[in-house]
């Protein structure tokens, strides 16, 4: 599937209609997800005949792109209802078949390495400190291959730092800095857009032998 191809797929999904801003719902917009969808599979090989992963998946954007891209199973994973709801609404629109399950990540059981690729966009920790470093140590312990996150431009090398220091990463990567849009969602926003520069990141987790 060409990057175009998929960006018009995602395009068509619904979104948050009530999102909640103690999750820092922000939808992820097809042109960032497709890219990095599309950078997984196409530069690492990270995503086809893959059991993937969508941590905080929202309204299943990233999940449905790995569908899309043949993953061999995708789960989506999120502490809301709503956005479940929403995601699983997506995936039949799509006719991709994905499970999900309502979970805090930091709660998350999974054992035994059964997830190749984790992909993610994480709360940015606006409201809650450390949220997506709370995303990212989790998904470090699950993923048997890779984890795709995005991280504001800003917290690079506190990062790639804890990644590498704390988290179990054996290397750390960014693929290249984006432009996150937020879109006038909230009350407290006084812009209609804000786009916000954030690091697509490739973390290799260590193989435990």
């Amino acid at each position: 599937m060409k990057l175009k191809q998929l960006e018009g797929f995602l395009g068509n999904l619904d979104q948050f209609s009530t999102p909640k801003i103690e999750l820092e719902q922000y939808p992820t917009g097809p042109h960032i997800a497709s890219r990095m969808l599309y950078t997984a599979e196409n530069s690492f090989g990270d995503i086809s005949n893959k059991v993937v992963a969508d941590f905080g998946c929202g309204c299943g954007t990233l999940g449905i792109a790995a569908a899309l891209l043949d993953a061999d199973h995708v789960v989506g994973i999120d502490i809301d209802p709503e956005s479940l709801e929403v995601a699983s609404a997506n995936a039949e629109d799509m006719e991709v078949d994905m499970t999900f399950v309502q979970c805090d990540i930091r709660n998350l059981g999974f054992r035994d390495k059964i997830i190749d690729t984790i992909v993610m966009n994480p709360p940015f920790g606006t409201r809650k400190k450390g949220a997506d470093m709370d995303f990212l140590s989790v998904a470090l312990k699950v993923a048997s291959q890779a984890v795709y996150s995005m991280h504001k431009s800003t917290t690079r090398d506190h990062v790639k730092m804890t990644a590498l220091r704390d988290l179990n990463a054996i290397s750390a990567e960014v693929l290249c800095e984006l432009r996150f849009d937020v879109p006038q969602l909230y009350k407290f926003h006084k812009k209609k857009e804000v786009d916000i520069a954030v690091d697509l990141w490739r973390f290799v987790p260590r193989r435990v032998s």
